[in-house]
């Protein structure tokens, strides 16, 4: 069976390029072969520089970004710490639940879907828990399409002792993340959104205030793969002295190396900008069309679109149809906003003028159809 060729509009993975598709499928060597050890310096290079830090222990983790998430939380986490997690979507309650299972005493703070986190809810939250070890937060939220000020926020964690966890899987490369200049402690993000890489891998930035934490636990952390004094043997050894941790997705690393160049050619101003445009774009087709977004202006996350569906319409057969009929994949709402959203993605290769042109088309036509009334 032949692979359909798919306009990816959701919420990821976004389109690759043909370039990161040929990287993928150069000849396998090891894991510890001395080139793979090159490849992989320029790749932690090249991650610091979609990070903007300068942490050493900046890598790609092995698996999806929910694993990054799971691999952040439990290694700073030790059973009775307490963790102050801010909610504003599906991720936020899935950092809840994974700090949870760490034997954390988690602080829930929930925000309407649809909005930002607001700072002042949160410094209440670590005046009112002196004890907390951690801050966690999503930054650019994939279920709502909403972006939270993730500087004013990891300012208020580092104000009052806390370490700070950021998940920007939808931001990296879409929008300006800037971890040095956060004071971030742990961020990580996806390959499959703004880096336009294939799913599966995740990369992971430490602070070395976070490296400490870890080094000095007073219990094992919970999870064997997860562990990054065990993880760190392989991605910081260099000279030939990594030790053996896992068999790494060699040809995956290969596609993130590529698509990580093409960022850096491009340049992270440029990609943002031209996310923000590709937005404006999409933004003026869909007024066009009466359809309006859940999130306010300035809190949208220009890579991740949540539309309102209008009165009337059903939203899986519009889906079904652009898939079908178009070739073009946008997403569901998730949770609370399920049928009641879609989640339009212009992400990396996506992001570009004909993409955003042939969704309005085909979303038209597609409208158009379903507001038709029956035949009698």
């Amino acid at each position: 069976m032949m692979t359909p060729q798919r306009l990816l509009m959701g919420p990821g993975p976004s389109n690759v390029s043909e370039k990161v598709l040929l990287a993928t499928a150069q000849p396998t060597i090891g894991h510890l072969d001395p080139v793979f050890q090159t490849m992989m310096e320029e790749v932690k290079a090249l991650l610091r520089f979609a990070f903007q830090t300068k942490n050493a222990m900046t890598f790609p983790i092995s698996a999806p970004a929910s694993l990054a998430m799971e691999a952040a939380l439990v290694n700073l986490l030790e059973p009775g710490d307490t963790a102050i997690i801010a909610q504003k979507g599906v991720f936020g309650g899935r950092m809840a639940d994974i700090a949870a299972r760490a034997g954390a005493n988690v602080v829930l703070l929930t925000f309407d879907w649809g909005t930002p986190i607001i700072p002042d809810v949160v410094a209440g939250a670590i005046k009112a828990n002196p004890d907390a070890k951690l801050l966690g937060f999503v930054h650019a939220e994939t279920s709502t399409g909403v972006c939270s000020n993730a500087q004013t926020l990891c300012a208020l964690a580092s104000g009052g002792g806390l370490l700070s966890v950021v998940d920007t899987v939808t931001g990296l490369g879409g929008i300006p993340v800037n971890v040095d200049a956060w004071g971030a402690d742990v961020v990580y993000s996806g390959t499959q959104k703004c880096l336009s890489v294939p799913p599966g891998l995740a990369p992971i930035t430490f602070s070395d205030r976070a490296i400490e934490v870890i080094k000095n636990r007073e219990t094992k952390v919970q999870s064997w793969f997860c562990d990054l004094n065990l993880v760190l043997g392989y991605w910081s050894g260099e000279g030939g002295g990594r030790s053996y941790h896992h068999t790494a997705p060699v040809n995956a690393i290969y596609g993130l190396l590529e698509g990580l160049r093409d960022l850096k050619s491009e340049g992270l101003e440029a990609r943002w900008a031209r996310h923000q445009q590709m937005h404006q774009r999409l933004s003026d087709g869909l007024g066009a069309l009466g359809l309006e977004f859940l999130v306010e202006e300035g809190a949208r996350l220009p890579q991740l679109n949540t539309v309102l569906i209008p009165e009337g319409i059903a939203d899986a057969p519009v889906r079904s149809l652009l898939l079908q009929k178009h070739d073009i994949e946008i997403g569901a709402g998730l949770g609370t906003l399920a049928g009641k959203v879609w989640r339009i993605g212009l992400m990396g290769e996506t992001a570009r003028e004909e993409n955003v042109d042939r969704l309005l088309y085909a979303l038209g036509e597609v409208l158009q159809d379903q507001r038709q009334p029956a035949v009698a």
